[in-house]
């Protein structure tokens, strides 16, 4: 299909490929993987014939029909509806049909056999390219990518930049090309469009090359990875985990190897070490020496996988209660939100806020973060509650004459410029890209350094909207490390499941204007919520979902009772426990009062009252941490 022989690619004088080679067959689905600025944007480039190559060729059948999907596409503004713009991909279909429409105009006045002929010869050409079945078609496919009978009839240019991209990725998928090259198109996704868009590619009958970091869904759509790396492709003959398996083991071998080599070089340079200065030696030694700079040498496994090797600093830990939202009702003119809806973010919360776009999930984010005020209801901090909100705007509040190093510095002074350094190497700065100015990087970097910043706050508190967009695998594997080394609490919306089913242990989503709550990790959430509902695909790939219908069962109605009855009692616990916390409080600043510890029996009496109320607040702490197993075990 494709064939890259001997691929050269420089950009000034650094080869970004250098003698690569590479065969993409039908019907193949590849995942191209590797760290930014290995070039794989730059390869998928190269094969549309955007760059041209320095050496090497790539070859293929003149009537391959490629689709692809750049980012570069999203600053389309057209003034057409979405589905005037989708439809655009049946280029024949829409000349035919604008040809048919002036036929009849004529038939009106002309009634002549060659008009007759021409029409008829017309209609069958559209009729046999099923031209009367395209609009149907791009409804299906704008349908499954989330957009309503609606919104086809809204100019492109209304849309953000997330939106348009849809409309761009329908055009492509309409044009049923025999290859599919994307580049991030899970990247303004949401998890439903992600998966309506898993089904469709499994289903897609030709070949695929896909550039994501997001490693769910490479393992759920390619069957080959190949890796761009130090200027090679590297082919493995499975998914994403199949590749981190087979790497590992070929790296074990390749260690070995290095080792094997080194030992026997080793050997050999004292061989030639100790006969050097022996004449009859002499010809045996210049033969060693030749073997040596004949050998082929094995390299040695370079680590790419780096790893989070500094701490988070925060002063001063949070109380129990981080966040208490009550109340809250919030719409934008005729979109509601958010209806009386009710949550609470305790301390050591890790919680994932799912859902589709447009359910608000970040203006909760917002809201949580004291950034939007126009809201009714109550958001109240807890004591001693320190925040950083990293969402794409804060972009804006970076000051652009600042190095990138300067920047952190600034933001935490607490750190080490080692530590600083070292966090920035894990967001791809390193050497002497640290000293980059803030005004010279791309938006892709300008959001490496605010997400930089926002781990390095003293914050006990994180809030995190859509951090991974713009980071590579490795980069995402370092924000899940250091989320899962953070010690206080966060709130993270995100598309990407692996970075969710590794850090949450609570998820949140919007479900009828109200905040829903599932206490759990992401992948138990998924299995839970699949029961609610059974995803039926339609001929597209599209998925719709049926709600089951659930008759609540004899032994459940007595279960879910029990639950709600203990559910009860335990919100009054946390009543008497937030009391008793003040009280508590308020002893301990009672007893260090000059007048009480200088008078012997003022100071008996006191602590007798602080000792009295500590443990009413143990007693009641441990009945909490009890009645919490026994609902925890009911809901199991």
């Amino acid at each position: 299909m494709i064939a890259i022989n001997n691929l050269t690619f420089e950009i000034g004088s650094r080869a970004l490929y250098d003698e690569a080679n590479w065969h993409i067959k039908p019907g193949e689905k590849t995942g191209l993987i590797g760290a930014n600025g290995t070039g794989k944007t730059t390869l998928l480039k190269l094969i549309v014939g955007d760059y041209t190559p320095t050496g090497g060729t790539i070859s293929m059948a003149k009537d391959l029909k490629i689709g692809y999907l750049n980012q570069d596409l999203l600053s389309s503004q057209a003034d057409n509806t979405i589905l005037h713009v989708a439809m655009e991909a049946f280029e024949r279909q829409n000349q035919l049909h604008t040809e048919i429409e002036s036929l009849l105009k004529k038939l009106e006045t002309d009634y002549s056999d060659d008009l007759l002929h021409k029409l008829s010869d017309k209609q069958h050409e559209f009729e046999a390219l099923d031209g009367y079945n395209i609009e149907y078609r791009a409804h299906e496919i704008l349908a499954g990518l989330g957009f309503s009978e609606a919104d086809t009839h809204r100019q492109l240019s209304e849309f953000s930049g997330g939106w348009r991209m849809r409309v761009i990725l329908a055009k492509i998928l309409l044009q049923n090309p025999d290859i599919l090259l994307l580049d991030e198109p899970t990247n303004h996704l949401d998890l439903p469009s992600i998966k309506w868009l898993e089904s469709y590619l499994q289903a897609f009958e030709g070949a695929i090359v896909i550039v994501s970091h997001d490693r769910y869904f490479l393992d759920r759509v390619v069957n080959r990875i190949v890796e761009s790396r130090k200027g090679k492709l590297t082919p493995y003959a499975g998914n994403y985990s199949f590749y981190l398996e087979e790497k590992s083991l070929r790296e074990e071998i390749q260690s070995g190897q290095f080792k094997n080599q080194q030992a026997k070089i080793k050997q050999e340079e004292r061989l030639i070490e100790r006969f050097r200065a022996k004449a009859s030696k002499a010809k045996m030694v210049q033969s060693r020496i030749k073997a040596l700079e004949r050998m082929d040498r094995v390299d040695d496994v370079d680590d790419d996988n780096p790893t989070v090797n500094f701490s988070f600093k925060f002063s001063k830990q949070s109380g129990r209660h981080v966040v208490r939202l009550e109340h809250i009702t919030k719409a934008y003119p005729g979109v509601p939100i958010l209806k009386d809806a009710h949550g609470i973010i305790e301390k050591g919360d890790k919680i994932a806020l799912i859902g589709a776009n447009g359910r608000g999930k970040s203006t909760l984010l917002r809201i949580a973060a004291r950034a939007d005020k126009q809201f009714e209801g109550l958001c109240e901090s807890g004591h001693n509650v320190t925040q950083t909100f990293f969402a794409q705007h804060q972009l804006e509040a970076l000051h652009l004459e600042n190095t990138i190093l300067n920047e952190l510095q600034a933001f935490a002074p607490k750190h080490t410029e080692t530590e600083l350094r070292s966090i920035l190497g894990c967001f791809l700065f390193s050497g002497d890209d640290v000293f980059k100015k803030i005004r010279v990087l791309s938006g892709g970097e300008k959001s490496r350094v605010a997400l930089a910043k926002a781990l390095t706050a003293d914050a006990n508190f994180l809030i995190l909207d859509e951090p991974t967009n713009h980071l590579d695998i490795q980069s995402v594997n370092i924000l899940i490390q250091a989320l899962k080394q953070y010690e206080g609490t966060f709130i993270v919306v995100s598309h990407d499941r692996y970075l969710l089913d590794n850090v949450a242990n609570k998820i949140w989503f919007i479900e009828d204007q109200q905040i829903k709550e599932y206490p759990g990790t992401y992948a138990e959430y998924e299995e839970w919520n699949s029961k609610r509902s059974v995803p039926k695909p339609n001929q597209s790939g599209a998925v719709k979902e049926e709600k089951k219908e659930s008759k609540p069962q004899p032994e459940n109605q007595d279960k879910n009772k029990e639950l709600k009855k203990l559910n009860q009692t335990l919100q009054s616990l946390e009543a008497e426990i937030a009391e008793l916390e003040k009280s508590v409080q308020n002893a301990e600043d009672e007893l260090s009062k000059p007048e009480i510890y200088s008078d012997s029996e003022k100071l008996s009496t006191a602590n007798e009252r602080y000792q009295e109320l500590k443990e009413a607040l143990i007693g009641r702490q441990k009945s909490w941490e009890e009645l919490a197993e026994k609902i925890m075990e009911l809901e199991s």
